[in-house]
């Protein structure tokens, strides 16, 4: 029986994170839907992976509808948790690590899905990611067809709309961070306002358990002043910092006493920084590895 789940184990993973936002929180809605498919009589489920993803999306359901509430009471503005991976030696790139890169998701993109109502976040990653028929989506949600239609529609657009999901390949997102830790490292204010956008916002998330601006920080010579002000304090205190993939596109893990803090980007196509989104919370970085 385990053996049949764990096929779609990372499948399911995908699936509940896309819609949370949180590696904790993914991995124990997959946990409660094994709990449901280990107490359930399967003998007639013709499609094991779809059902198995039914009961991970209604599971995701309620816990963003009951997410929403406690959301009110967080501390500052709040950013998905990372997933943070050590980058790949390019000679040693095995599947696994590619099926990795694939299944994670841009911290801008997963910032636009935290927008949407539970209704249309499950609705659409459903049905615009993983491909699950309308009416598997409706029988999710509770609802008919049409309604499930009109709610990945609106979730669509949305994504479609977002100011900062901006992407670009690997060579260009190397450039681009090289440029920007060299001029943040040299204290060099003309060289970072070069590579960042007029209008990017820098975003940190602290959740009351650690220091971070309270409110984004709008418009490049802001953020450049505040970039600029974090390396200074970096370089006093010696704190590391290395490069590494955060939700599949290249960012830095920061080093800092007994913590950590991970920046994740947005680079246009252009070559120019539209976000920056740095996680201090302790709690949504209690995976990362030793530097």
């Amino acid at each position: 029986m385990e053996d049949g789940f764990s096929a779609h184990r990372g499948h399911l993973f995908g699936v509940a994170y896309r819609m949370l936002g949180s590696r904790t929180d993914a991995e124990d809605v997959v946990q409660d839907t094994w709990l449901r498919y280990a107490g359930a009589d399967t003998a007639d489920v013709a499609d094991l992976r779809a059902w198995l993803t039914t009961v991970t999306g209604r599971l995701c359901l309620d816990h963003l509808r009951a997410a929403k509430v406690r959301r009110e009471a967080y501390v500052g503005p709040w950013l998905p948790a990372p997933l943070v991976e050590r980058l790949p030696d390019p000679a040693q790139v095995d599947p696994g690590e590619r099926v990795s890169f694939r299944d994670s998701v841009s911290t801008a993109l997963l910032l636009v899905l935290d927008a949407l109502t539970p209704e249309q976040r499950v609705a659409f990653v459903l049905h615009d990611v993983f491909a699950v028929p309308f009416a598997e989506v409706a029988a999710t949600l509770g609802t008919t067809v049409e309604n499930a239609r009109q709610l990945a529609s609106r979730g669509r657009r949305a994504v479609a709309d977002g100011e900062h999901r901006h992407t670009t390949d690997r060579a260009r997102q190397e450039q681009v961070l090289a440029a920007f830790t060299a001029a943040a490292a040299g204290g060099d204010l003309d060289a970072l306002l070069k590579i960042l956008a007029p209008d990017v916002v820098a975003i940190g998330d602290g959740g009351g358990a650690a220091s971070a601006a309270r409110h984004p920080i709008v418009g490049a010579l802001a953020v450049a002043r505040f970039v600029l002000g974090i390396y200074r304090r970096a370089s006093r205190q010696g704190y590391g910092v290395r490069m590494a993939l955060v939700n599949g596109d290249l960012g830095l893990v920061v080093r800092m006493d007994d913590n950590f803090a991970v920046a994740g980007f947005a680079i246009s196509p252009s070559g120019l920084i539209t976000g920056v989104y740095n996680q201090l919370n302790p709690a949504k970085l209690p995976l990362l590895d030793q530097p």
